[in-house]
C-alpha cells in the first residue's frame, strides 16, 4: 500500500511509518491544487492544513483512508469521502494542552496588557501609569463554551490560576459538569452573563456558526474578556467589532476571519483598527513541539491499526445509527458458498444488507452469521434460505429504532 503525507510531519514518526512495510511518500509542499495529481495509487492520505477537496477524493481511486493530523476535519470534504466509502480519522485532543496554554497566555496578556508594555519599552518609553490598572485573574469567573478535550484542559489551568470555571455545551449536564469540577450554566446567555472571561472551544457546524451573537456579546459584563482559539465563524464579526468599540470588550484571538492560506502572507483584520484592547496570534494554538509529537504519534497509531487490522481508530464518518431495521440470524455449516447463497436470496427479495458479522464455532464446522437488513425478510425469503441443505436455522429479530 502507498501512503502520501501531504504536509509537514515529525521526522521520528515519519520513520515509524516507513517501518510498517508500506511505501511512504513525503511531500510537505503539496497544495490543494496539486494534490489531485499526486493521488494515483495512494491508499492512505495524511494531511494537516492541506485541503482535500471533492476533486481530489473523486480522483483518488485507490484511496481508503484520510487522516487529519490534527483536530476536527476542517479542509476535508467529508461528504465526498463518505459517499465514496473512504474512512476519515483525526487526532482529536492531542493539541488540547497546547491550545489551553495559549488561552491562559492570552488571558494574562489581556489583563496585564503585556504586548503594549513590551511595545512601549522597545520604543524607549517608560509609561507605567496606564498599565497599573490590571484587575488580576484570581477569583474571576471564566466561562468555557464547549467542554471537550481543550475546554477541560482550559478549566484545569483556570483553577490553577484561582479562577472559577463554569461551562456550557448542548450535551453538558449538571452531573457531567460536577465530574469535571466546573460550574454549570443552563444556557449560553447565562454563561455569558456570569463570565468576566469567555473562552470558545466549539467545532464549527451549522448549529455553532455565529453562536456568539450580538445578544451573547451584550450579555457579557462591561470590560469582559473574550478569547477565541477555535474558529472565527463562531462569532458575529460586526457585533464583535461593535462590542470592542462601545463596551470595552477585551479580545484575544488566535483565529481570524479571512486568514491567508499561506504560512507567510500579508494580513490585516478590521478588528485591529477599532482602538480597544485586541491582541492576537496567527493561528498557532496547536503549534508546539509537544503537540506536534503527540499528533504525529496518534497519526502513526491510526495508520498502523488500519494497515495491520483494518480497524480505523478515531474515525469520524462511520454512521452511529444504521438504517437497518431487522437482524436475520442464520446458523449454518461453515462452507464455501453459504454466504453467497444467502446474499443472493436477500438480493432477489430487494433487501439491502447494511452489516454482516460471523461467529465460527470450535472445529470450524458450524457458523452463526448475522445480517442487518433494511426491511423484514418475508416468509418466502426465509423459506428459500432454509431450503439450502447447509442451513440449520433462520431467525428474524426487529432492531430498536435509534433514529
Amino acid at each position: 500500500m502507498k501512503l502520501l503525507i501531504a504536509d509537514r510531519f515529525e521526522p521520528h514518526a515519519l520513520e515509524e511509518l516507513r517501518h510498517l512495510g508500506i511505501e511512504v511518500v513525503y511531500d510537505p509542499e503539496c497544495t490543494a491544487e496539486t494534490l489531485p495529481q499526486k493521488l494515483a495509487g495512494v491508499g492512505i492520505l495524511v494531511v494537516g492544513s492541506t485541503e482535500v477537496r471533492a476533486s481530489a477524493i473523486e480522483g483518488g481511486k485507490a484511496l481508503h483512508l484520510i487522516v487529519k493530523a490534527g483536530a476536527g476535519t476542517a479542509g476535508i470534504d467529508l461528504l465526498s469521502a463518505s459517499a465514496r466509502g473512504i474512512y476519515v480519522a483525526n487526532c482529536a485532543g492531542k493539541e488540547a494542552v497546547a491550545v489551553a496554554e495559549l488561552v491562559m497566555g492570552l488571558a494574562c496578556a489581556l489583563d496585564r496588557r503585556i504586548p503594549d508594555a513590551i511595545a512601549q519599552l522597545r520604543a524607549g518609553r517608560w509609561e507605567r501609569a496606564e498599565l497599573l490598572a490590571a484587575e488580576g485573574l484570581q477569583g474571576r469567573t471564566m466561562g468555557i463554551v464547549g467542554l471537550g478535550a481543550v475546554g477541560r484542559e482550559v478549566a484545569s489551568r483556570a483553577r490553577a490560576f484561582g479562577m472559577q470555571p463554569i461551562a456550557y455545551s448542548r450535551s453538558l449536564t449538571p452531573q457531567k459538569a460536577g465530574d469535571h469540577h466546573v460550574g454549570f450554566a443552563r444556557s449560553l446567555e447565562e454563561l455569558a452573563s456570569r463570565s468576566q472571561l469567555l473562552s470558545l472551544h466549539l467545532p464549527l457546524t451549522e448549529r455553532t456558526r455565529g453562536i456568539i451573537s450580538r445578544s451573547i456579546l451584550a450579555a457579557l459584563p462591561e470590560r469582559a474578556m473574550l478569547i477565541n482559539t477555535a474558529r472565527p465563524e463562531l462569532v458575529d464579526q460586526p457585533a464583535l467589532k461593535e462590542a470592542i468599540a462601545t463596551r470595552g470588550l477585551r479580545v484575544g484571538l488566535d483565529v481570524w476571519a479571512g486568514e491567508p492560506a499561506e504560512v507567510s502572507a500579508p494580513f490585516h483584520s478590521p478588528l485591529l483598527d477599532v482602538g480597544g484592547v485586541v491582541y492576537g496570534t496567527p493561528h498557532i494554538g496547536a503549534s508546539t513541539a509537544q503537540a506536534e509529537r503527540a499528533i504525529a504519534a496518534e497519526t502513526v497509531r491510526i495508520v498502523r491499526s488500519f494497515v495491520q487490522t483494518g480497524e480505523v481508530p478515531s474515525c469520524v464518518n462511520v454512521s452511529s445509527i444504521s438504517p437497518a431495521r431487522y437482524l436475520m440470524v442464520v446458523r449454518s455449516l461453515d462452507k464455501v458458498g453459504v454466504l453467497a447463497n444467502v446474499l443472493g436470496v436477500v438480493k432477489r427479495h430487494g433487501l439491502n444488507v447494511e452489516e454482516v458479522s460471523s461467529t465460527i464455532f470450535d472445529g470450524a464446522i458450524a457458523a452463526c452469521t448475522k445480517f442487518r437488513v433494511t426491511g423484514r425478510p418475508g416468509e418466502a425469503c426465509i423459506a428459500e434460505i432454509k431450503a439450502f441443505e447447509e442451513v440449520f436455522h433462520v431467525d428474524v429479530v426487529a432492531l430498536p429504532n435509534r433514529a
